[in-house]
């Protein structure tokens, strides 16, 4: 991303935050990186369109992936310092960024979609879990 598009994200993002603070700045570049990273976890990072759309449950479980492979069994005290203590805060997160016009949406696109997403503390220690068995069988 060039300087003066950074420069562009963070004004907006400081303009969102201004607005709701309730949320870190960290949280929402980390939404739009989890974005990304769902993308191309569904192929769609080439597509355009309606075809490039990601809606809210294959967000929330993209979000949950990439949050175990940035801060494993830390990911869960890394949101609640970042003011993210449910999946429907995500879904806050998210259409904030869509008010910004930093994100799109279908009609059909709800804050709802975020709700009952996954349990942190229970997602992340079995990813953890998961991930020590790997080393385990080594």
């Amino acid at each position: 991303m060039a300087a003066a598009e950074q420069d562009l994200l963070e004004d907006t993002i400081q303009a969102v935050r201004r607005r709701d603070r309730r949320f870190s700045r960290n949280a929402y570049y980390f939404v739009l990186d989890a974005l990304d990273f769902t993308m191309s976890n569904l192929g769609r990072e080439k597509m355009t369109g309606e075809d490039r759309h990601v809606g809210g449950r294959e967000l929330l479980a993209g979000i949950k992936d990439y949050a175990a492979d940035q801060f494993g069994p830390m990911a869960e005290v890394v949101f609640a310092r970042w003011g993210v203590r449910a999946p429907a805060d995500f879904g806050e997160i998210v259409f904030n960024l869509i008010d910004a016009e930093l994100l799109s949406r279908r009609p059909t696109d709800s804050r709802l979609d975020f709700v009952d997403g996954f349990d942190f503390r229970t997602v992340f220690a079995e990813k953890h879990r998961q991930s020590l068995d790997r080393i385990a069988t080594r």
